[in-house]
């Protein structure tokens, strides 16, 4: 009876196991699916991928100007704030090119370097936009991405998604994904060893009856 109920045990902490094992597989391959429509294309889209060194040449905060775009609805969003505007100089060769703070910044409003992302406070628009030229002016000399085919003259201050941040977004599906499928080996390895303990008992049990009934 007893030896029944550790089976039976056994079985239950067999398949939680696995169910496991199989979970984590499964968000694993969820998380991966989610990175590739998502960070991949804009990684791979981005054509800023050699870092350099950019020297501000002028920073100005001109009068507000209009930014229509959409955030993937109908109907667009139409705010007007104060547009920083930065001009570098692209690795001291004295070409004066314009600097963005990412990707999205062109794409949002070319004539601009930076953008708020709550553009409904104005208050607080021009001063994060004040602190931004504020801060260009303490750093003359910092890193930036170009595009070293020249398909874009303009640089970038940051990148959305740098290799190091690509790694670590792969990072923790990639962990889970290897703890899951251990997992269910460790499950099917306990259910061979399991089976075979099984059939050298049933081997034992039959010999020690034969030699009985020579007996």
């Amino acid at each position: 009876m007893l030896g029944k109920k550790l089976v039976t045990s056994q079985k239950r902490g067999e398949t939680r196991a696995l169910c496991l094992g199989l979970g984590m597989v499964a968000c694993s391959v969820m998380m991966y699916f989610f990175i590739g429509i998502t960070i991949m294309p804009s990684y791979t889209n981005s054509v800023w991928t050699t870092e350099t060194t950019c020297k501000l040449l002028k920073t100005n905060i001109k009068d507000k100007v209009q930014c229509s775009f959409n955030n993937g609805a109908d109907d667009e969003n139409i705010f007007q704030y104060p547009c920083l505007e930065v001009l570098v100089d692209l690795n001291f060769s004295g070409q004066e090119v314009m600097l963005y703070h990412n990707e999205e910044t062109q794409e949002r409003n070319p004539k601009c370097s930076y953008i708020p992302r709550n553009l409904k406070n104005d208050k607080e628009v021009k001063m994060l936009i004040e602190t931004a030229a504020e801060n260009f002016r303490k750093h003359q000399t910092f890193p930036c991405y170009y595009d070293p085919e020249r398909r874009q003259t303009s640089v970038i201050l940051i990148r959305l998604y740098p290799p190091k941040g690509l790694f670590f977004a792969f990072l923790w599906p990639s962990l889970m994904l290897t703890g899951g499928v251990l997992i269910i080996i460790m499950v099917k390895v306990s259910q061979y060893v399991s089976v075979l303990s099984a059939c050298e008992r049933i081997q034992l049990i039959n010999q020690h009856e034969t030699v009985c009934f020579s007996c």
